[in-house]
């Protein structure tokens, strides 16, 4: 292990690279190019490498192609994470493709000018590095294709144009699959680059899941609208049945279902910023990354619920302002290694979140923070 970990320790990013990294990420997460700086090398170059990956798989899930069509696709991404030199000929193949739905930036990770320096740097990774990234998204990708699959029944039901989650087990499957997978990716980096004891290593992993989950489960709110827009709703049909499905008509949801679909996540991130604490402060740069992925999430939550009454409407708008994410960075700076003020600020946010519905949610939607 101690010699793996000074061979890891070898690999260093080129100046061209390095730029690449820092623009691609700018073209597709403004919020993620603000955390990947904060980690140390050559950790932010796995990570920001495995973040672009991960959103190259985003784009096959995401674009409005017919499943046959991403089937292939999903073969075809299995095929260049096993071996990257296929890179130069899958991406100029790709490049002849239509990505509907997709962004520029989005769009342009598809391409051989805009994908293929992504490749060449994961290429150039130690081989436990690429072994372990691809493990990871293997994982995500399997979970994406198969809630993607009308076939699986367990984990999807159409109403009308729209195809949903089935039950809160699927909805905490798929989370894990696309986002809790992201935590033990990310985590394992961490691992390896600080040589963490196993007692550490192993509250971290426990952690990781949840972590992944509180972020997803807080876009899966924030993109609402943006889903159904392209027939797709990833919060249960059980708990929309409860309502007759009216957040799919874009009409709105009872204050008291809104209250408990945000616990929900507000229990996820209850969970994540014990993760955080379970970080050691000798990964303090680690820390600050982890906080400003948490500290934001639990503000788009804490105005979701400022808003309940426009969420799930036409009016559904919870994206937090420039301004508040700039607070979040400089909080994550001064209170990275002080657990309890990361506790404290963590739990005036959810007591922040809960305040804005005039009671405690009544409505009987189960929520969960167990690990699978």
């Amino acid at each position: 292990m101690e010699r793996r970990s000074m061979l890891a320790r070898t690999f260093t990013l080129q100046p061209s690279q390095r730029m690449y990294l820092t623009k691609a990420m700018q073209r597709v997460s403004r919020s993620f190019a603000l955390v990947a700086p904060w980690l140390e090398q050559p950790l932010q170059a796995y990570v920001a490498s495995s973040y672009l990956i991960c959103r190259t798989l985003d784009n096959i899930e995401d674009c409005g192609q017919p499943l046959a069509w991403q089937k292939i696709r999903f073969a075809e991404f299995a095929q260049l994470l096993a071996d990257p030199t296929l890179a130069p000929e899958l991406l100029a193949q790709w490049e002849g493709e239509q990505w509907p739905d997709l962004t520029d930036g989005e769009t342009t990770l598809m391409t051989l000018a805009g994908g293929l320096p992504l490749w060449q740097i994961y290429i150039a990774f130690p081989d436990h590095i690429r072994s372990l990234i691809e493990r990871w998204i293997l994982l995500m990708a399997r979970g994406m294709e198969e809630a993607l699959d009308p076939a699986q029944t367990r984990l999807t039901v159409q109403r009308g144009k729209v195809r949903l989650l089935t039950t809160l087990d699927a909805y905490n499957d798929y989370c894990y699959s696309v986002a809790g997978t992201v935590g033990g990716l990310g985590t394992e980096l961490v691992i390896d680059h600080y040589r963490l004891s196993e007692a550490v290593a192993e509250r971290l992993l426990d952690g990781s899941e949840a972590c992944g989950r509180a972020l997803q489960k807080t876009n899966i709110i924030k993109d609402f609208v943006e889903d159904l827009g392209r027939n797709v709703c990833y919060l249960p049909d059980e708990w929309l049945r409860e309502i007759d499905h009216t957040p799919l008509a874009l009409v709105g949801a009872p204050a008291s279902w809104s209250h408990g679909v945000l616990g929900d996540v507000l229990a996820e991130l209850r969970a994540a910023a014990d993760y955080v604490l379970a970080v050691p402060t000798q990964a303090t740069s680690y820390r600050i990354a982890c906080l400003l992925c948490l500290l934001p999430a639990y503000q788009t939550i804490v105005k979701a619920a400022q808003h309940h009454t426009q969420l799930f409407t036409r009016n559904h708008q919870i994206k937090i302002a420039r301004e508040t994410m700039m607070r979040c960075v400089h909080e994550a700076i001064s209170l990275a290694i002080d657990d309890g003020a990361v506790l404290q600020r963590s739990q005036h946010l959810e007591q922040a979140a809960h305040r804005a519905f005039d009671q405690m949610p009544t409505h009987a939607i189960q929520q969960t923070n167990t690990a699978r």
